[in-house]
């Protein structure tokens, strides 16, 4: 009997023992993963920050088309809806 308690007790130590490490290479995962996340969010920001620009700028090059037609004469094709909701709001 006092040979299981042995076993049982030596289990439970060594269960012990292994937890702050199993628990360390939790936090390094999950650090890794934080990372790994805010180097995402970071590009994400830089490729939208281009994107609006891009977006900006063929806003007004189409308008400068629009009043181009309207003073040789013409009468420019309406914007679809999104487009002109976009020259309303800026979104």
């Amino acid at each position: 009997m006092a040979g299981w308690f042995s076993v049982r007790g030596s289990r439970a130590a060594a269960r012990i023992s292994t937890a702050p490490q199993a628990k360390q290479v939790d936090l390094s995962v999950l650090q890794a993963s934080v990372e790994r996340l805010e180097k995402e969010c970071g590009e994400l920001r830089q490729e939208q920050t281009r994107t609006r620009g891009v977006l900006w700028s063929v806003s007004r090059w189409a308008l400068r088309l629009r009043d181009q037609v309207t003073t040789l004469g013409g009468t420019p094709e309406a914007p679809p809806q999104d487009v002109e909701d976009y020259y309303r709001s800026g979104v």
